[in-house]
């Protein structure tokens, strides 16, 4: 091994102890401030967010050290990745040595540790958060991208179940002070967040060894109009022909019309579009809506259509204007198949720029 060698290899070995060290440390910051909160030991608390500030200068120093590699190594492939996947993963883990301490310092304003359904939901989401870190740090450490995928799919878990979460935490703690019941609201959204950081690890570990990216998100949609005969199909197959990488698209009404508008189908097909489903959908009360993204009211607001929009689901409402009048099909009165082509031509000229502003503000203008 040549001089040179000897001087890159020792001081990447710097960088990975640095980071192992780092990472360590924010693992035990997250372990004692969950063990303190549901024990309520306020001194342990304390002592996490005292624990915080060399957290903070080792972070600092790692970061100084990836930089010095790169300005004397100047290095390229493997190499580079492994040093810029450190940097990445050095904020996750600084962000996550963040939550520990916010945890402490919500946990020392409880009069009494959590208890009941509140403490079940905060020890399961614990567990999780916990479990996925150690998957990443473990998966970044020895360069295990299998273990990192995993990871990944133990991350896309959690956020449902913790999700769930939320609902049932305000649900069930009707009987504690509001004060304790925000704090709980926020120790949850603390674990919510390390399971993403941790997450990004992984992703981290996957570029580092092989130098993939992370795939672009895609967002799941969902249209609602009354009857999902005009609107809604027209904006789900619009959105599937001008965005299919950007997102999944789906519609629904109030109730079901027993067909599409007259004249929608091959108006659409003159167009290029098809449409998304053989019949129009009902909106199904039982099912799971925090997998959507983004729900889009089409005619009034998104709370006509449900009680409740999920915690991480973006309610919006697009003015679009009134669908066609349904009517002969020839005629001279409003409802002719002239009226209705006109006033499909007025809606789809309206949908198609709301469409592109939506995946544009989501994905970015080059993936949009």
């Amino acid at each position: 091994m040549s001089q040179y060698e000897a001087r890159l290899e020792r001081d990447l070995g710097r960088i990975r102890d640095k980071l192992t060290s780092l990472a360590e440390a924010v693992q035990t910051a997250l372990s004692t401030a969950t063990q303190a909160m549901f024990a309520g030991d306020h001194e342990r608390s304390y002592g996490v967010c005292l624990d915080d500030h060399p957290i903070n200068r080792a972070s600092r120093d790692l970061d100084r050290t990836c930089h010095g590699f790169i300005a004397v190594h100047l290095p390229t492939a493997g190499h580079l990745r492994f040093v810029s996947a450190v940097m990445h993963s050095n904020i996750e883990l600084e962000r996550i040595g963040d939550y520990a301490k916010t945890i402490s310092r919500e946990s020392v304003q409880f009069e009494r540790p959590p208890s009941g359904a509140i403490r079940d939901h905060l020890e399961e989401a614990t567990r999780e958060a916990q479990r996925i870190l150690h998957q990443a740090v473990s998966s970044f450490t020895n360069g295990d991208t299998e273990a990192a995928r995993a990871g990944i799919a133990m991350a896309n878990e959690a956020a449902s179940l913790i999700n769930a979460g939320f609902t049932t935490l305000v649900e069930g703690g009707q009987a504690s002070p509001v004060r304790e019941l925000l704090g709980h609201v926020v120790v949850l959204n603390c674990l919510d967040r390390v399971a993403d950081q941790a997450k990004n690890i992984c992703e981290e570990t996957i570029f580092s060894v092989t130098g993939q990216t992370k795939a672009p998100k895609s967002y799941r949609v969902l249209f609602l109009d009354a009857d999902n005969s005009v609107l809604g199909p027209m904006a789900q197959a619009l959105a599937q022909r001008n965005h299919p990488q950007s997102g999944q698209y789906s519609s629904a009404g109030r109730q079901a019309a027993a067909t599409f508008q007259e004249g929608l189908q091959p108006f659409l097909s003159e167009r290029g579009v098809e449409l998304g489903s053989a019949a129009p959908q009902a909106l199904d009360p039982t099912i799971n809506l925090s997998g959507y993204h983004a729900i889009v009211s089409l005619q009034g607001s998104v709370r006509d259509y449900i009680d409740v929009v999920p915690y991480s689901t973006i309610a919006l409402r697009w003015d679009v204007g009134a669908p066609p009048v349904s009517g002969p099909v020839s005629g001279p009165v409003p409802g002719t198949s002239e009226e209705t082509s006109a006033r499909l031509e007025t809606l789809f000229r309206s949908l198609a720029p709301q469409l592109r502003d939506l995946m544009v503000t989501l994905h970015g203008e080059e993936k949009a």
